[in-house]
Formats: structure tokens, sequence, C-alpha cells
């Protein structure tokens, strides 16, 4: 367990010393627990200088998506208060699924650093390689029903959108449903899954998975990072994953609130601003039939509409869309 005490104390001290006394003082341990606390940050990857007569300073912050450091100066009321952090897992989505079903409060965050059976939609994999992006879960307890599901990815786009604008400059773009398009590329994907009664949800597990400094390479077709983007504008350095979890975390609660206080009005009119595909010409692939249209619209329950050459419209809530040009 990090001392966050301590931790903080040297956080605030930016450049100067603190002397062990001064950190007893604030802790109420002994000079030798001092000892020990110090170097269990250093453990967890915190760069601590010691000197004999000056005392402690922090000089390097690992960029691990554990508690500390997500939590150091989140500007949320609820959504990542509560956060549980891994190394490797199978899957946040599934770690997240169980925990919610003994208990987990709403608004917890599950990160991890890598994920060995990372999901996607329709049973794909996502790529998910130790290190370099945000692998994360969260829990939400929403008072709707099942029917409204839609809206949460709805949201859960428009804020990652956002977010990313927001923290690198980059234009980022949405695809139905769920992808974060980067110049035509994705470098983030949404799953939403949940625990449901007949017209009540239990629970929404909102996985989000952001491609932040991941290698080209260690990427499918298609797919890019944030860093790979901004290296094609002329940018080539790490971008802060923490820094980025912090935003997404904001913006995901501020947009939540807003579709839970007013509605999904006002989100469906930024997410149709944001869109990478409509009035693009596309292709629908569902369970019986696969066929080419027109994006239109997307209506107020979050489902795609399209136009057929016909001029019929069709409403679609779930399938497969690849854009043809």
């Amino acid at each position: 367990m990090i001392d966050n005490n301590i931790l903080n104390v040297l956080r605030e001290s930016g450049d100067l010393y603190i002397s062990g006394e001064e950190l007893c003082k604030f802790s109420g341990v002994s000079r030798a627990a001092i000892w020990k606390r110090i170097e269990k940050l250093r453990e967890e990857g915190y760069d601590i200088e010691a000197s004999p007569h000056l005392g402690y300073r922090l000089i390097g912050i690992p960029d691990l998506l554990i508690p500390s450091e997500v939590k150091w100066k989140l500007r949320t009321r609820y959504l990542g208060r509560e956060i549980i952090s891994y190394r490797r897992v199978d899957s946040t989505n599934a770690i997240a699924y169980e925990l919610a079903e003994h208990g987990l409060a709403d608004g917890t965050v599950i990160f991890a650093e890598e994920q060995v059976k990372g999901k996607g939609r329709q049973g794909r994999a996502w790529q998910s390689p130790s290190g370099s992006g945000i692998y994360m879960s969260c829990v939400l307890k929403p008072h709707m029903t099942p029917n409204e599901i839609p809206k949460i990815t709805l949201v859960a786009a428009v804020a990652a959108a956002r977010a990313i604008r927001d923290f690198t400059g980059l234009d980022a773009k949405i695809k139905w449903p769920n992808d974060i398009l980067i110049n035509g590329k994705k470098v983030c994907g949404i799953l939403t899954e949940m625990k449901a009664e007949q017209d009540r949800i239990d629970f929404i597990i909102l996985g989000i998975g952001i491609n932040v400094n991941t290698k080209a390479k260690d990427l499918p077709g298609g797919g890019s990072s944030l860093k790979e983007e901004l290296h094609i504008s002329g940018g080539a350095h790490n971008i802060s994953r923490v820094g980025m979890a912090r935003k997404m975390l904001e913006t995901m609660e501020e947009y939540y609130n807003l579709l839970k206080n007013k509605g999904s009005s006002s989100i469906i009119d930024e997410w149709r601003e944001l869109s990478a595909m409509l009035g693009s010409r596309v292709r629908i692939s569902l369970h019986e039939r696969t066929f080419d249209a027109q994006a239109h619209n997307i209506d107020p329950d979050g489902a795609l509409v399209v136009r057929h050459d016909s001029g019929i419209f069709e409403k679609i809530s779930s399938g497969d869309v690849v854009m043809v040009r």
C-alpha cells in the first residue's frame, strides 16, 4: 500500500527537499518507518532523491495507472474516486463485472497495465500491450431501463472524442457505434456490458480502451495510437497515460451527468458534429444480411439511421458498419 500522505507532501514540495523530521510530523511515524515507506514508493516507480543533510525530494513520477497517480488532482465527484488497478489481467471488463456482482460501488474504475484477453465488440479481441495504452472499465448504476443502454455508448464516444481532442489537439472523430478515429484509423474502442432485469439495470460495465503510446507494429490493421498520430503531425514524445486517463474520467462524468440531468438531445447533437461517417456510404453487416446504404442520422435512442438507394430509411440498433467511401 502506497503512503499517500508522504507522497502528497513530496509532490507539493516541488523541487524543495523535505527533511525526514518534517515527514515524521506529517505522517506521525518514526524516521525508520519513513525510510521504509520511501523505499516502498521507489519500488512502485517513484524516483525519490535522498540527501543526508537536506532530506528527500521527488524527482520522477511513474506513468502508471495506479490510484495514487490517477486520483492526484482528479476533478470528478464520483467517477474514479474508487480505483482498483492491476498489472496484468485477462480483461478489465470481466473483473469489473465480477466485482460489481458483489457490490462494487457506483463510479468505481478498474485499470490494468496489460490485458491478455482484452474484449471488443462481437467477440473480437482488443490488443492491449503492457504499459502503452489505457485499459479501463467503469462501474455505472444509472436509473435507466435496459433499452436505453445505447445512450451510454453514445455518451462515452462523445466524451472520449472530446477528451482526446482537448488533451492532445488531435482531430478525433466518432464512428458508430463505439470507435474513435483519427485520420481514419482507430485509436479507441468502447464496450458496454450490463446486468439487468426486464425493466431495470443492475449495473453497467463501460469498458474503454485507448491506444496512447502503442507502437504501430503492436496494433492490428486499421489501428493507430495517439502518439503515432501526433508523430505524423510533427510530435514524437510520449503522451502521459495518467493525464489522458484523468481527462477521460473528468469528461465522461461531465457528459454522463448531462445525460442523467437533461437527457440525450444535446449529446446527440454533439455526436453528429463529431461524426466521421454521417453522409458517407457505409456497408452494414447484420446477422441475417449485408447491404450498402448512406449513413443518414442518429436517432434519440442512439440507433443509426441509414437511407437505402430506394429512398427508404432504416434504423440500425446493432451490427457492424464499415465506411465504403
